[in-house]
């Protein structure tokens, strides 16, 4: 039967090869909003890096290695698909159709596709472990290297005809052991080379941000429904069933962790509900287009406890997973990809087995442990030996010292400028190359005669009115020989007042600067005269005599 392109099929794969990608941007703020706010930008950064490099990696090699045609051994792909060179055209050696079954077939490069996001989000879950660590080019290096020569054989093994486990039967739908173990083994191996956080675990932080978290989290189920009901390469029956599996799987894990966790601490918690949901994502990946609906409701369940209970081997083994990416993911796609040995059914697929539960005796549960135990001693291993070459090269763990500023480090800025002080405009200017920060003369009071008194102006500024770099400039020339700048609230004649959708607020309390200035007795009257130019009317505020002189100065 010739093979005829099928519309729908494509229209469904391209569809499904977007919402995959579209989890990558959702992973990075489910982790940016956890870590500290000085390491967000640096997070975030760590996770779109793989759109750029595992994308040019995927074409040049990591494409052909997965699903080029069998070298003849079960463990990689040939290298004739090279740059995918010709991937796209007909004849041989690469047909212009990637087959999903006799008669239907759908174009080869939206199977790449839609598999490169694949490839793109799996070193990305490493980041969450690794969280304050990372240097930029050594990550970089790091998972150009990973993504060809870890993750491209494991997804032959199990994704291409021709792969050892797959020819020995073991099944992974969606990535329980491609995506997640592998990412899982990983990390582990990664967390041996670079080592805890500085005085973990007796020092943290917290999450900056758990709303950017759960924006996150909800890009990623959202994602989810084409990472595992695209799998099919078909919108089908099977389709439906993975995709209504997902879900189900994703409610069950939400709702246990929050039992479990308000059993365990006191608290269900947002993040909690977050996380279960995420560990029943993960846990029916490879179980997705395999098993009934109410099969991906009891592994959904399972998951939520079990990567709940989880999350305490770190600190009794002593690992550093950040993020918690070893209870979420790796156990989450280990137990997955177990639990189908058991709630298997060919009824839900025709191409699947039955599992245990379901009469197909413990065959199937079988060769999943062989595989889950290849796949995580092979990236383990692999990973170890990448990352150590990495570290030894180009770098790949940051100084200690800077695991709690990345974002100052290696961005030149902070996320966030939330204050009302940092938000002033001040000095700057276009800068040709990196250069250290100007360094300012600080002006020393002029010694005065024993006995003399030194004076603590105060005053209360309007900050529509301040230009950091002006204030600073003429308090100089006023002589003061220290100025401290707070954010402060002050009582105000007249009310300002903001209206959100018809309704007037009131602000009775007026955003104002809290300038603190340290000056000689003479200077009063020059610093009360620049308080008054950057008022718009008299500066509230008290001068405070300091004696003696001596004591303020260094």
């Amino acid at each position: 039967m010739p093979n005829v392109l099928n519309g729908a099929d494509t229209a469904w794969v391209l569809l499904c090869a977007a919402l995959v990608l579209f989890m990558t941007p959702g992973l990075a703020f489910f982790y940016a909003g956890q870590v500290s706010s000085r390491n967000t930008l640096a997070m975030l950064q760590q996770n779109f890096i793989p759109l750029g490099v595992v994308s040019i990696a995927w074409i040049l090699l990591g494409y052909t290695i997965a699903f080029g045609d069998d070298a003849g051994t079960g463990l990689v792909g040939n290298l004739k698909l090279f740059g995918l060179v010709q991937a796209g055209t007909t004849p041989a050696p690469a047909p212009a159709f990637h087959v999903v079954a006799p008669g239907v077939t759908i174009p080869t490069l939206a199977f790449v596709t839609f598999q490169m996001m694949f490839a793109i989000i799996t070193p990305a879950l490493i980041t969450g472990a690794t969280a304050g660590r990372l240097r930029l080019i050594g990550w970089a290096v790091f998972i150009a290297i990973w993504s060809v020569i870890v993750y491209a054989p494991i997804a032959h093994w199990l994704w291409h005809p021709g792969g050892w486990l797959a020819g020995l039967g073991a099944q992974d739908w969606a990535g329980g052991m491609v995506v997640h173990t592998s990412a899982g083994a990983a990390v582990l191996a990664m967390l041996i080379v670079i080592g805890r956080r500085r005085n973990w675990p007796k020092l943290g932080t917290l999450p900056n941000s758990l709303p950017l978290t759960i924006v996150g989290a909800g890009v990623l189920w959202f994602g989810w429904f084409g990472f595992n009901a695209g799998d099919g390469l078909r919108a089908d029956m099977v389709a439906a069933q993975a995709m209504i599996n997902t879900h189900v799987a994703a409610a069950a894990g939400l709702v246990v962790w929050l039992i479990a966790e308000r059993l365990r601490s006191g608290h269900a918690t947002v993040l909690g509900g977050a996380s279960g949901a995420v560990a029943g994502l993960a846990t029916i990946t490879p179980c997705a287009g395999y098993v009934s609906t109410l099969s991906s409701l009891a592994i959904g369940a399972i998951a939520g406890l079990v990567c709940c209970l989880a999350l305490r081997v770190k600190f009794r083994l002593g690992f550093d997973d950040a993020l918690d990416v070893v209870a979420v993911h790796f156990v989450g796609g280990v137990l997955g990809s177990l639990l189908l040995g058991f709630f298997g059914q060919r009824s839900a697929n025709s191409l699947g087995a039955n599992g245990l539960f379901f009469g197909g005796g413990g065959g199937l549960l079988g060769r999943q442990v062989v595989a889950v135990l290849a796949v995580a001693a092979f990236s383990f291993g692999l990973t170890w030996l990448i990352a150590v070459a990495v570290e030894r090269t180009v770098g790949l763990r940051v100084p200690p010292a800077d695991e709690g500023r990345l974002d100052r480090v290696q961005q030149a800025v902070e996320a966030y400028h939330l204050d009302a002080i940092s938000g002033l405009p001040g000095s700057g200017g276009p800068e040709a190359r990196p250069a250290a920060a100007p360094t300012r003369e600080v002006p020393r009071p002029v010694p005065e005669a024993p006995g003399s008194a030194t004076s603590l102006v105060t005053g209360l500024l309007d900050p529509e009115r301040v230009h950091t770099d002006e204030l600073e400039d003429a308090l100089s020339r006023a002589g003061a020989s220290s100025v401290v700048v707070t954010e402060a609230h002050a009582a105000v004649e007249t009310p300002q007042a903001q209206t959100v959708r018809g309704y007037r607020r009131n602000l009775e309390l007026a955003s104002r600067l809290r300038v603190e200035v340290l000056v000689a007795e003479r200077g009063v009257g020059a610093v009360l005269d620049v308080f008054d130019r950057f008022s718009a009317e008299h500066p509230e505020g008290f001068v405070q005599v300091v004696r003696p002189n001596a004591s303020i100065q260094r």
